[in-house]
Parts: structure tokens; sequence; C-alpha cells
């Protein structure tokens, strides 16, 4: 149950990840292994009163990847950053799960690369928890995979479904696919294939649902392709933070709106926790091998905190195992079918043998950027 950290990963690296592991340890009893360079690690851990013990340890790296390198620098170079490093533990067996507040790219770039896909899944996808009446729905993709054909959204929904039932624990998760309208003659080309695949499964499917139902309550897993959920995502974000800033303007204006703050201050405090992202730590990548959480590049302790939780949790519940049973028990006309492996399966696939076969063989991976180049010269 050992969770590997990126701890150079995020914009307050390595002190708030630090500190966020301190308090996972304590409060969860969770195994954290912090990957980073260990002269400043044990600096941080000094200076909040901590050590290290049989459920907090130091593994060291001494590179990192920053916040703006792109994927295919992170891929290339580096081979002692902190979040190689962190994912190779995984890949080892000496951790289960990897958590990095970092570069987001290189996390889904080398996780896919490094790990591998679970049997059945074609393209693993982001999940976040977005605030809904009654608590949170789960939105994937949330930006793994910009092009989706109709057979991912069905993995996606298999995939949330999963979590939803097992790590945010509901019983029958409701799971619809986002479209501009209800009716079955709504969406795209891709949601209405989808959405015809689905009603075959033994899920709670409930069709389509709208932007307007992502928050009311009436869905549990909302299935999309990442471009939609990312966009979704940010502009959820943005009106949050909107309304808590409208919000603050209104109790802070005059005597009235003070003494209306003080007479509804807890209820404003739960609900400017329910907004909190903090409160949800990190987006797990479902369908990789091994599991692997990405955090907010802003997290705060109390996010990588979170974020640990979610890892441990779905370690415990061994959803990776859950969901390859699921996939694998599809009816025999949705399992059959298969995706055309065009532009963006393919160029994962030749980034993971070619960084596969630099690593066995000592050497640098060819020059270009483009995952395609060698096979345009060979032409």
């Amino acid at each position: 149950m050992v969770i590997a950290v990126d701890a150079m990963g995020g914009d307050h690296a390595p002190g708030a990840v630090v500190e966020g592991a301190l308090q996972a340890v304590a409060e969860y009893g969770a195994s954290v292994l912090l990957v980073g360079d260990q002269e400043a690690l044990r600096r941080e851990l000094d200076r909040l009163g901590g050590q290290e013990s049989a459920l907090l340890t130091i593994r060291h790296a001494s590179e990192s990847v920053d916040m703006g390198e792109s994927p295919i620098a992170a891929l290339r170079g580096k081979p002692d950053s902190s979040l190689r490093v962190a994912i190779q533990a995984v890949k080892a067996g000496e951790a289960g799960a990897v958590l990095s507040a970092g570069n987001s790219g290189a996390m889904l770039a080398l996780a896919v690369t490094i790990l591998g896909t679970l049997r059945g899944v074609d393209r693993p996808a982001i999940v976040t928890a977005i605030p809904a009446l009654g608590g949170h729905a789960c939105l994937l993709d949330a930006g793994a995979n910009t092009e989706c054909k109709p057979i991912h959204f069905v993995q996606f929904a298999i995939m949330g479904e999963v979590y939803a039932r097992l790590v945010r624990g509901i019983a029958s998760p409701r799971v619809g696919v986002l479209s501009n309208g209800e009716e079955e003659s709504k969406g795209t080309d891709t949601t209405r294939v989808a959405h015809e695949l689905l009603k075959k499964t033994t899920i709670n499917y409930i069709g389509y649902v709208e932007g307007r139902d992502m928050n009311n309550g009436t869905v549990d897993v909302i299935v999309t392709d990442g471009f939609t959920g990312n966009v979704a995502l940010k502009t959820l974000e943005g009106f949050a933070h909107f309304l808590q800033g409208q919000l603050r303007t209104v109790f802070s204006s005059g005597m009235r709106g003070k003494l209306s703050y003080l007479l509804i201050r807890k209820a404003f405090g739960s609900l400017r926790a329910s907004l909190d992202p903090s409160e949800v730590g990190g987006a797990p990548l479902l369908g990789t091998e091994g599991l692997a959480i990405i955090a907010h590049g802003a997290s705060s302790p109390k996010a990588i905190k979170n974020a640990i939780r979610v890892a441990d949790e779905s370690l415990r519940q061994d959803i990776n195992r859950q969901i390859v049973e699921s996939i694998q028990a599809l009816p025999p006309e949705i399992a059959l079918v298969q995706p055309e492996q065009k532009s963006g399966r393919r160029i994962w696939a030749q980034i993971r043998d070619r960084f596969r076969h630099a690593r066995e063989s000592h050497e640098s991976p060819p020059a270009t950027e483009h995952p395609a180049g060698e096979e345009k010269k060979k032409e």
C-alpha cells in the first residue's frame, strides 16, 4: 500500500508536499515514499518537526521536471527526475500508486509509457470530482484524450462507475454522457454511437445529460472526451471563484452585509468547503497498470493530504482489478468493438516503444520530437 510521491512537483514543492505527506501519515496511517532531493526533503522534515519512519521514507532523485517542460522532453531527458523515479517505483512493485502535483502532461506521458494500460483499456482517462447537490459527481475524461471513439466512452463509463462505486461509496452510480440535449437525436456521431453501446451494458446508464445537470445531483458519473471535459471543468472552476468573490464583496460592503455574514457564517463555510478543490485532493488517471494520481499544481498541504487519501482508498479497494473484470464482462457485441488506431493511440504506442528501447540499450532516443518521424524517414 505504499504511495510514491513526487516531492519536487508543484508550485509549492517540496514544502507543501512534505507537510501534506506528514498529515496523511498521521491522520490516515498511509505509507508514503517521498521522492526528490534528499537534503531538501530532510530539511523540510526538520522544519516541520517530522522524521523518517516505517511509514514515511525518502528516495533520492537528483533531477525534477519543470512545470513548463514539454512531455516529450520529460520522456527523452532527466532519467533521474523525481517524477520518473516515483513512477518506476510503481512499475517495480515497490509502490502501488504514484502522486504528483507537478507537470501533468509529463505525468500522463511517463505513466502511460512506463506503466502501460490495463487489459482491455485503450486509453487512460482523468477522473475528477466536481461539486454537486448531495456530494460530488465524477467527470471523465478531464483532459487526457482530446479525440475519442465510441468504445472509449464505454471504457470511460466503466472506469468511472467502478471508481464512484468503490472509492466514492455510491452503491449504484448513475452514468450519463455529456451532450447538448437529453433527446437521443442530440449529440455528435460519436456520442450517439456511444449512447447505443452503453444502453447494452449492465451499468446504471441514464442516457444523455446536459451541462446544467453536472451539479444538480441527477448524475454521478459524467462521460465525455478530454477536450470537452477539460473545458467544462475549467468553466466550473472559474465560476466557483467568481461566485466566492461576489459573495465576499456582498458580505464586506457595509454594516448590513457584515451582519448578514455573521448570521450565515456557518452555512457559508460549508458552501466554501464544497467548492474547495483541496477537499478532493487529486484526480486519478484511471486505466494504467498501477494507480497514478494527478494533483493540482498549486496544491496546498491539505490538498496533498487528501490526494494521498484518494490513492490509499483506491489501493485498498483494488479498483484496477475491478475495472479489468468489469470490462471483460461487457457483452460480446461491445467487447469486440475495436477503436481505429489513428494518431493518438499510435503516437502513444510509438513513444512507449522508443522509450523502452532507449532504456534497454542505454542510448538516447532519436532527436526528433515527432513520434512518427522515424517512419517518415523510412518512407
